[in-house]
């Protein structure tokens, strides 16, 4: 197994935060979008429980995806794969 050079960490750290930070953030704002107009609109107590829930349980749901999502296309630091797939070199 080959060990991995410190901008590799490096560049998977940044990877990995802004996964989290951009997922934090499209979460809030689903949360927000389900659940706000309710109760902004004075809905009856027993629906703004169940949209707060529904909210909680989508913006989860986004979370999740955001961040499998951004981390499945990461493909490492720059220069650590040919550009091309194939081809070794910029010259080939």
């Amino acid at each position: 197994m080959a060990t991995r050079t410190q901008a590799q960490r490096d560049a998977m750290t940044i990877e990995i935060g802004y996964a989290v930070l951009s997922a934090a953030v499209l979460a809030g704002v689903t949360f927000a979008a389900v659940a706000a107009p309710w109760y902004l609109l004075g809905a009856p107590p027993g629906l703004n429980k169940v949209m707060l829930v529904a909210g909680c349980v989508l913006a989860a749901v986004v979370f999740v995806l955001r961040v499998a999502h951004v981390l499945w296309g990461y493909r490492g630091a720059p220069g650590t794969r040919p550009s091309q797939p194939g081809r070794t070199s910029s010259d080939a």
